[in-house]
């Protein structure tokens, strides 16, 4: 009986083994699986994948590396003009934005339009000749506007962008990272003109009393229901490029995909493989208070909230510490690390 009872423990301790072995090829299988479905999510030249607010990129190929952006440079138009005039304002077409090659609307010398009609007309059919017009009108010459696309740029901390005129027509001096413009997509797209123009499938634009539909060329907006923007962009040189944005349960996406042949897909693809991927976590609550052991007549509070993709399995929560730390000027700070690096920051307040 003896030797039947260890008999059947050794059974018990190799079936344990078995098990925990056959779990650990499974969550290794799962890994892997969700490793290799990142590598295949693109053939574009260089691509990323990039949360709005944080800035944290989920998904990256050649993020660095510089090269033409097309058509897709008008986001970076759009929020220089956007930031520069009110919507309203009436933009008189100069002869100088008339008959630029490329992507057109058509504009005529003398036509009147708003601000934001010309704006749709940037955004949505990818006018050459509505960024020459909204150039000259914002800063008076295609240069001086220029200027301000690149300083805006600086701004952001685009540091590896160059732009050479509004529209993105073939220049040697006139490239970006698909780092960068996700940058200026994700800043761009905090603009409520921008975040709205880009979102239309179809716009009016009213030229003395004649009404002219037109229909963006963003087939994302029709092939993903919770898509939201913003541009898409061609040239020979630079091939296709697309930036595509969505919003799911509270977090917004923005896919940049540079010289890639299906770039609708590809970015829905990216998209989609980060909201399976990624969840908005929220982890400092607005207002909440806090108390400070050293400080107990007062009650803090942080008044922006803060939150951050983290991995939706739970793997990455203990990578994220809460600290309050005081400066030496005596003041309180909220500070929040990932993975020991510094995320966020901010001045706790009393009321």
């Amino acid at each position: 009986m003896k030797n039947c009872s260890m008999w059947q423990r050794g059974c018990s301790v190799i079936k344990t083994k078995r098990v925990l072995l056959a779990a650990t090829l499974v969550l290794i299988c799962c890994m892997f699986m969700s490793y290799a479905a990142a590598a295949e999510l693109t053939v574009a030249q260089s691509a990323v994948l990039m949360e709005r607010d944080s800035g944290r990129v989920l998904y990256s190929k050649n993020m660095d590396k510089q090269l033409p952006m097309a058509s897709t440079t008008k986001i970076m138009t759009a929020l220089v003009v956007a930031e520069n005039n009110a919507m309203d304002e009436v933009v008189t077409v100069d002869s100088r934005a008339v008959g630029i090659e490329g992507s057109s609307i058509y504009l005529r010398e003398g036509q009147k339009f708003t601000v934001k009609e010309l704006l749709c007309g940037l955004m949505l059919r990818s006018g050459n000749d509505a960024a020459v017009a909204l150039a000259l009108h914002t800063s008076g010459s295609v240069d001086d506007f220029v200027a301000l696309m690149n300083q805006r740029a600086e701004s952001i901390g685009a540091t590896r962008t160059h732009f050479s005129n509004p529209h993105g027509l073939p220049c040697d001096n006139h490239y970006t990272t698909a780092y960068d413009l996700a940058l200026i997509t994700a800043c761009a797209l905090k603009n409520p003109t921008v975040h709205e123009v880009v979102s239309l499938k179809k716009a009016v634009l009213n030229n003395d009393g004649n009404n002219i539909v037109i229909f963006n060329k963003n087939k994302l907006l029709n092939e993903m229901s919770d898509a939201d923007g913003v541009k898409t962009g061609y040239t020979t040189k630079a091939g296709r490029c697309f930036v595509g944005s969505a919003t799911r349960n509270g977090m917004q996406l923005i896919a940049v995909v540079l010289n890639c042949g299906p770039m609708f897909e590809n970015a829905e693809s990216m998209l989609n493989w980060g909201f399976s991927q990624y969840t908005m976590t929220n982890i400092v609550p607005q207002n909440k208070p806090v108390a400070i052991p050293d400080k107990q007549n007062k009650v803090y509070y942080c008044r922006q909230p803060f939150s951050f993709p983290l991995k939706s399995d739970g793997s990455e929560d203990n990578l994220v510490s809460k600290k309050i730390e005081r400066s030496t000027d005596g003041v309180y700070y909220m500070n929040i690390y990932f993975n020991k690096q510094l995320i966020f920051s901010q001045k706790m307040v009393t009321i």
